[in-house]
């Protein structure tokens, strides 16, 4: 993954504030929406969950490493193994925050470059199906 630092999106989502916003609105939409009910299921609290991709988007996004600096390194896909994350996971991750971003009113473009990274990210985290075999070939530089 292209490190997020060249690429800041931070400023223009709003900092810090911009990105709680729109990480509470992903949480509500993924708490409230029948189709999201599976990935829904593999967050236990979603306070805790709010606050560690509060913390992380901060960092990738370009602005503060918060959650280096709370949680240590990121390492996402080690993270994320104990849920068995396949491409329907990957999809209702998605569909809650291409939501939260527009509800949010993000400019068009800067949801398209989220949206794209984003992707790539979540597609990173797939662990059944597919994409589980292939991970494993193509890891991450540092």
């Amino acid at each position: 993954m292209i490190p997020i630092q060249q690429n800041p999106h931070y400023q223009a989502i709003g900092g810090e504030q911009g990105i709680r916003a729109l990480v509470q609105r992903f949480y509500r939409l993924m708490d409230s929406l029948p189709e999201t009910r599976e990935i829904r299921a593999m967050h236990a609290d979603l306070g805790v969950a709010e606050e560690k991709l509060v913390a992380f988007l901060s960092g990738w996004m370009g602005g503060p490493p918060l959650y280096a600096q709370k949680f240590g390194p990121p390492r996402l896909r080690a993270r994320h193994m104990p849920f068995p994350i396949d491409e329907r996971a990957r999809d209702q991750w998605m569909y809650c925050m291409d939501r939260a971003m527009q509800e949010e009113g993000l400019d068009s473009g800067l949801r398209e470059q989220l949206h794209a990274a984003f992707l790539r990210v979540a597609n990173s985290m797939r662990n059944q199906g597919e994409a589980a075999q292939h991970a494993h070939h193509h890891p991450h530089p540092h």
